[in-house]
Parts: structure tokens; sequence; C-alpha cells
């Protein structure tokens, strides 16, 4: 991925985070977009966006989300001047509630066989006598 994606990608995810705190705030108070990745050709972006909340509450965002996916694009096209504006597809990020589950399963393992650390002192350091300057 070059500089300029990199940079593109970060530029529309901070802006679309910023439209949906400031002119969706009550509606999008559980919604995150973690990552954006927009084609080279800047024609094409896949949006993914984490969702707080039990699986209705996911699929009404996610649902909400597409119904303003338009007023979204046109309002980013307002902030940003790219080429071409991008048509984004919105997808769920499900890399947090997965990673919410292993730390649980680590948790629930070490209630089961709880690891103590072995404490060990640090080995001791031999002095070495100083050498007599050479007169």
């Amino acid at each position: 991925m070059s500089n300029r994606t990199v940079r593109i990608n970060e530029l529309v995810q901070r802006e679309l985070n910023g439209i949906l705190r400031r002119r969706y705030q009550e509606e999008s108070v559980a919604i995150t977009i973690t990552e954006v990745r927009i084609a080279p050709d800047l024609r094409d972006g896949k949006v993914r966006v984490a969702i707080v909340g039990n699986d209705e509450a996911v699929e009404r965002g996610m649902v909400w989300l597409r119904r303003k996916s338009a007023e979204i694009r046109e309002e980013l096209g307002k902030l940003i001047t790219l080429k071409f504006l991008p048509k984004l597809v919105y997808a769920l990020d499900e890399t947090t509630p997965r990673s919410a589950r292993v730390l649980a399963m680590l948790d629930d393992m070490d209630k089961i066989s709880p690891v103590t650390p072995a404490v060990t002192a640090p080995p001791p350091v031999a002095e070495t006598p100083a050498a007599d300057p050479a007169p």
C-alpha cells in the first residue's frame, strides 16, 4: 500500500468518525469506524465498523448505517477533495468481539489453574578487582 493510499485511508476514517459524531450524535453513539481501505483508483472503499451492544443493537446499527450511507458520502464529499469520491461499503468489524472472547477465555483458564510466576533473585554480580594502573 502506498504512502498516499495510507494517508487517504486515515483521512477518510477521521472524517467519517467526525461526521458521525457531529451530525448523527444520538444514532451513532455506539458506532466507531475502525478501518478504511480505499482502492488505489479511489473508486471503491471498504469501511470496517465496530458497534457496541448485543446482536440486535449491532444489526440495527448496521441497517441504520447502510440506510444513511448516501448522506454520509455526500457530507464526506463536502469535507475532502479527491479526484473521485469512493463508493463506500460498510462491513462489521469482528475483531473487537473476538478479542474480548479470547481475553475472557484466558481469564477463565487463569481461574481454573492459576499460574504463579516463579520469583527468582537475579544472579549475584561478581566483583572484579580493579586493575592496578601501570607505573
